[in-house]
């Protein structure tokens, strides 16, 4: 099952890639409408929509779809359901394929949908508390932006179709078309977790890895990324592009913050992804639509290969997470640590890899653009805060000695999963610059005064120190910071995002939940209804055994008291 599924989801891919590549050079697109089903006037038209955009990043969502399912085979080698959770995987590669290639509403819920459904039922695949937890916050969470996109869809009615892609124009200038920009920019926060929706993505690593690696890198959460830039026309009005530069900055902000905190190895890399999405989003709400098409893709890359590495220690260390317990894996994992490290320093924007030539890009951008200080600050700053967490985990996890408990079985000898790493690591390297040349046709040179051409260097060598200084840590030190441990705890629990989304609403349901229960269920209805009513029979039935049973003579009385009532009552009566 999943050598078949590797292999017929590669070679579409390829298909699919040089179809796109055509579809640039020729400057061609392709709108199809199958009608599905005519009843007298009514025509029920499924349309479909393919241009580069779509098939070039079809082709990535499939490619790596298939390099997870091939890993899956030796990471998931123990479940014994496993064609299960495969078929799952290919209904979240289906759902993603249908949004991709949707010019309609009503088929982009279609895979909306799909994707938060499938999503559920891997969240909570390994069944225990934790993943349930996870899983409905997830559920809920992308809830708001189903509802936002089905609201869409009802004000779409005043317009007579449902192919948005017709209306781009019109929604750019006609204010009554901004309700649906607002309402589709909502379902894509929700979607892409941005604040105050933010809590769900590290919430959903209860996940099996090689759906992290699926789920975090190019399909779930970069929905809502991919529809906002379908949608990239609606950014013309000024209140809509600022507000999601704000939100997108902080959400980026926030996470490069959290991920220094944090010590769960799964955790580290999906706020990194949190990072990631608030950047794209951020570009976009600049109007540079392409420009974040692109870092999508080559996140999409260095991303899956920097949780497929994060599995593979995982499985080996049995299932432990914590960094602070791993140490050395670069003596015992060469391979592993290798790619693990060139998907880091890809995260990081090193010159040459795959981010580099997006992450670079944008940052020029911005620093050519004309933005206002606390913009300009949070991209500079959350580039330092990526490099810093980076090179954090690689101080606990690669170098020094092994912290763990006097564990030796520690090996490279996955070769299977290997096999799919190492195919990744060839895309991380030379993905973006392949991808540079045939998404931007001419090259252009950006000139900018020497001091911002190398503030990107400069901010990215600050993080990396700063991230091993604070590694670096003695025990002194330690002592010492627990003086600021409500700062600490701030800022690692992502700003109070999943108290204020599960603890904090759910605490005062429960407790008005509970005294409901005491006082109704527990409380006067249980004592004046079925509990009352099974006393008083057991009472009089056990009284009636007692006088049938010991005591002939009250028996006997109170037999002819009753012939005496009897008597009475038709004498009277």
């Amino acid at each position: 099952m999943c050598l078949i599924s590797f292999i017929s989801l590669l070679t579409m891919s390829l298909f699919l890639f040089l179809m796109g590549i055509n579809f640039i050079m020729k400057d061609f697109s392709i709108f199809i409408e199958w009608e599905v089903i005519s009843v007298n006037s009514m025509n029920v038209v499924m349309t479909l929509l393919f241009d580069w955009m779509s098939l070039i990043f079809m082709s990535f969502v499939l490619m790596i779809s298939s390099l997870v399912i091939f890993y899956s085979k030796e990471y998931m080698a123990e479940d014994c359901k496993i064609i299960r959770f495969i078929m799952l995987v290919l209904m979240f590669v289906v759902s993603m394929m249908l949004l991709i290639i949707s010019p309609n509403l009503i088929s982009i819920l279609l895979g909306w949908d799909g994707l938060g459904l499938v999503s559920y039922c891997l969240v909570i695949y390994f069944q225990n508390i934790k993943s349930y937890n996870a899983g409905m916050l997830t559920a809920l969470s992308n809830r708001i932006g189903d509802v936002a996109l089905l609201l869409a869809i009802a004000w779409m009615l005043n317009y007579g179709s449902w192919n948005y892609i017709f209306y781009l124009e019109v929604m750019s200038k006609d204010s009554s078309m901004l309700v649906v920009g607002t309402l589709v920019m909502l379902a894509a926060m929700t979607k892409s977790a941005q604040i105050p929706f933010s809590s769900w993505l590290p919430a959903a690593m209860a996940a099996p890895t090689p759906v992290s690696a699926l789920v975090h890198s190019s399909t779930l959460v970069t929905a809502g990324v991919y529809l906002l830039i379908r949608f990239n026309v609606i950014f013309s009005t000024f209140w809509m592009s600022s507000f999601l530069l704000l939100l997108s900055g902080l959400t980026m902000f926030m996470a490069g913050l959290g991920a220094n905190y944090e010590f769960d190895l799964k955790k580290i890399i999906a706020l990194s992804t949190l990072s990631q999405l608030g950047l794209m989003m951020s570009i976009l709400s600049m109007g540079f639509y392409k420009l974040a098409f692109f870092h999508l893709l080559t996140h999409a890359l260095f991303k899956a290969l920097l949780f497929m590495c994060a599995g593979a220690i995982i499985h080996n260390m049995n299932n432990c997470q914590d960094i602070r317990l791993m140490g050395g894996l670069s003596m015992m994992m060469p391979m592993t640590s290798a790619c693990f490290n060139v998907a880091n320093l890809a995260l990081c924007g090193m010159p040459f890899l795959a981010g580099f030539y997006s992450k670079d890009l944008i940052l020029e951008i911005v620093s050519l653009s004309y933005l206002n200080f606390f913009s300009f600050f949070l991209y500079y700053f959350s580039t330092g805060l990526t490099v810093c967490y980076s090179f954090r985990l690689v101080y606990y996890s690669m170098s020094g000695d092994s912290n763990f408990f006097s564990f030796n079985s520690l090996n490279d000898e996955g070769w299977v999963m290997l096999k799919s790493m190492l195919g990744l690591l060839l895309m991380s390297i030379f993905g973006g610059a392949m991808l540079i040349w045939l998404i931007f046709s001419t090259p252009v040179i950006i000139v900018l005064p020497k001091s911002l051409k190398l503030l990107t260097l400069f901010v990215c060598i600050i993080g990396g120190v700063m991230g091993y200084m604070i590694s670096k840590v003695s025990l002194y030190f330690m002592n010492k910071s627990l003086k600021t441990y409500g700062v600490s705890y701030f800022l690692g629990m992502m700003w109070f995002m999943p108290y204020i989304s599960t603890y904090g609403v759910i605490n005062h349901f429960l407790i008005v939940g509970k005294m409901v229960l005491k006082s109704f269920d527990q409380g006067w209805s249980e004592y004046f209804g079925g509990q009352q009513m099974n006393m008083v029979l057991v009472e009089s039935s056990k009284f009636n055994q007692m006088m049938q049973n010991n005591n002939l003579k009250i028996y006997l009385l109170s037999f002819v008291f009753w012939i005496i009532i009897l008597y009475m009552f038709l004498v009277f009566f």
